[in-house]
């Protein structure tokens, strides 16, 4: 029978590694796993039961027959299943191998517990949208907000989940910050939108914190966060008020300069020319060429 591939490509994600320990030199070694050791300051280990020295072997995938794998019922219970998710999808892209560590996913848990404090906070405010009428910290909000949908939006459709991943953490921050300014309704109701829309970006990635979120923010939505359609960004808030250029000298970045998004050639290159470091350094010799690279770079080639 003839049956065409029902798949265009394979994607081979990466192993979850880990160290490796043994009582003594092979072959008379014992395998030891993570919880039978006690890590030392200088890098070195113990049995934990023993405190005899432990070879330490090196980082590799984990396995049954070298015990380096973690109890997931140990780690959930400690710290979540979505924060061990979240730590793997976080540490390198999926086809990479991910080295799994305490520190990483006691951070992820650390984001997790933030999420539910601002929740907590911001939990009894009004649900209208904000109108985006006031001030500038409420519209740099809004705009973290509709970029972090864009960002994030093409971070899963491409698999970088770890690129998500750090998209969402520093739109936790930017949420944070906001949170802790004067009090005013339009920045609260900025900061319940923000927080609603980092619900349901992290739906796939921690889904029970995203779905506990929901209920305290939406207490009445007979739906699931996953059962709601993927936020969509607003593009006026996507779009970029202005953009920082480097401004080079034979190659050599000498200054900065800021400009609208596609500001003409003639008045990027203008303003770069009036930098004094720049001046300085053009003063008495000849432009050879001025190399403008949209929204990016300005670089002047000079002789003499």
């Amino acid at each position: 029978m003839n049956v065409d591939e029902l798949f265009a490509g394979l994607f081979t994600q990466g192993m979850v590694t880990n160290e490796s320990y043994r009582t003594a030199a092979r072959p008379n070694g014992v395998w030891l796993c993570p919880g039978e050791v006690t890590k030392q300051p200088d890098g070195s280990a113990v049995g934990r039961d023993t405190g005899k020295p432990v070879i330490v072997g090196r980082i590799e995938a984990m396995s049954k027959s070298k015990r380096n794998t973690v109890d997931p019922d140990a780690i959930i219970a400690r710290y979540g299943a979505d924060s061990a998710r979240w730590f793997i999808l976080s540490d390198n892209p999926p086809d990479r191998d991910v080295e799994w560590t305490e520190a990483g996913v006691a951070g992820a848990l650390r984001l997790t517990q933030r999420v539910i404090r601002l929740a907590e906070a911001l939990h009894p405010t009004p649900e209208e949208p904000p109108t985006g009428a006031v001030g500038p910290a409420v519209r740099a909000l809004r705009q973290a907000t509709h970029r972090t949908i864009a960002s994030v939006t093409e971070a899963l459709d491409t698999f970088a989940f770890n690129v998500a991943v750090a998209r969402l953490y520093e739109f936790a921050s930017a949420i944070s910050d906001s949170e802790r300014l004067p009090d005013q309704p339009e920045l609260v109701r900025a900061c319940r939108e923000a927080l609603e829309t980092l619900s349901h970006l992290m739906s796939p990635t921690m889904p029970h914190l995203a779905e506990e979120v929901h209920a305290w923010l939406q207490p009445d939505s007979p739906a699931l966060v996953a059962e709601f359609p993927r936020p969509e960004p607003g593009l006026a808030l996507v779009a970029m008020d202005s953009v920082t250029i480097a401004v080079q000298v034979m190659g050599k970045q000498r200054a900065m300069v800021t400009a609208p998004p596609d500001a003409p050639a003639d008045q990027v290159i203008a303003t770069a020319e009036a930098k004094p470091n720049v001046a300085r350094l053009l003063k008495g010799k000849r432009v050879v060429k001025r190399v403008h690279v949209p929204n990016r770079i300005v670089n002047f080639v000079v002789a003499g």
